[in-house]
């Protein structure tokens, strides 16, 4: 098989292709990013695009499948461009595929395409897929759910398949997430757990994670099984709540209104401490928790790392300033200057 992979390098990316290079089906794999790496990854060569604005066609022909990851989380201030990526781009993405007879699309969808939903109860991939309307990043998601979903009744002889993942963490993502998520004026020592005391008690603060790692086999499976189609949700367990971090973590839980919690986030994105904007934590607190059964038992999937163990190994890396050599995205070697660039054109204004 020849597998386009766009959005190569960035936490999904950079496991999924690795992942699929170990797959003796996989013959060769064409690794799309904005920024060219100098990754070496057997049976991988790289190619620079932006999929806002380049055409794709060239890339795409041959391509026995396309695997998209490709999305903007920043900048989180100026919605015109995470949109022209997000939603427009993915729509190339999927006419490109098109037109290139490409056999398979495997899109990453996530979590936060899902309606408000229960925090006590698994949904199935059935359960309403309109977003969080106060995030754009649940906003974005939504809109390409309908855009695909318009994509398979035109295009019926194209496998399409869906994954929708839960919060998904890596050793090497750790400089990523700190500059998406962060922003500059976290010391990295304070990212420890003997320093986390507390954990809010808050109503509905749920949610689920899985390493990337075993996200990126759940992707060589879409991948190189002619059975797998439409959507599969994709976590591990056990699910994080309140109860559940501070057992982890070592902290007690107090009690803290949802409503005070978001004051303080928008307080602070406002005043451009933190590039997260608000709408993360309703996303956060509207979305359900997802029954992930269906792809444990048509493709076999199950995850080799725990939530728990997920999320500790991304405060640890995060502590120790980690991240993947090589990528634009996850390289350490980022750090100093790009957060230089972040005070210099406003925490959460850039894209890098």
């Amino acid at each position: 098989m020849r597998v386009v992979v766009v959005g190569a390098t960035g936490n999904h990316g950079s496991s999924v292709v690795r992942r699929l290079a170990r797959d003796e089906q996989i013959q060769s794999i064409v690794g799309v990013s904005r920024r060219k790496p100098s990754l070496d990854v057997p049976k991988t060569t790289w190619v620079q695009r932006d999929i806002s604005k380049d055409s794709l066609d060239e890339v795409f022909a041959g391509a026995d499948a396309v695997v998209h990851l490709a999305w903007l989380i920043q900048p989180g201030r100026d919605e015109r461009i995470t949109h022209a990526t997000n939603v427009e781009g993915s729509t190339r993405v999927f006419e490109a595929a098109a037109r290139a007879g490409v056999g398979a699309l495997v899109y990453a969808s996530s979590i936060g395409a899902y309606s408000r939903g229960p925090k006590d109860r698994r949904v199935d991939e059935s359960w309403p897929t309109e977003g969080t309307p106060t995030s754009f990043y649940g906003r974005h998601k939504a809109a390409v759910e309908r855009t695909l979903d318009a994509f398979e009744v035109a295009h019926p002889e194209m496998r399409v398949v869906r994954l929708r993942p839960g919060l998904v963490f890596k050793a090497e993502a750790a400089e990523e997430v700190r500059r998406l998520f962060v922003g500059p004026f976290l010391p990295r020592a304070l990212v420890r757990r003997d320093l986390i005391p507390i954990v809010p008690d808050v109503d509905r603060l749920v949610f689920q994670a899985v390493h990337t790692e075993d996200l990126a086999d759940a992707y060589r499976l879409a991948v190189v099984r002619p059975e797998a189609r439409g959507t599969y949700n994709v976590a591990a367990d056990p699910v994080l709540d309140p109860a559940k971090l501070a057992e982890v973590l070592g902290a007690r839980r107090v009690p803290v209104p949802a409503a005070v919690l978001r004051a303080g986030a928008a307080v602070s994105f406002k005043l451009r401490l933190q590039p997260t904007e608000p709408g993360w934590l309703d996303m956060g607190l509207n979305v359900p928790v997802m029954d992930v059964s269906r792809i444990q038992r048509e493709l076999g999937w199950e995850p080799k790392r725990s939530a728990s163990d997920a999320l500790l190994e991304l405060m640890d890396a995060m502590r120790r300033g980690e991240g993947l050599k090589g990528s634009p995205q996850l390289d350490p070697a980022t750090s100093g200057p790009g957060r230089v660039r972040e005070f210099l054109t406003g925490v959460g204004q850039t894209s890098k």
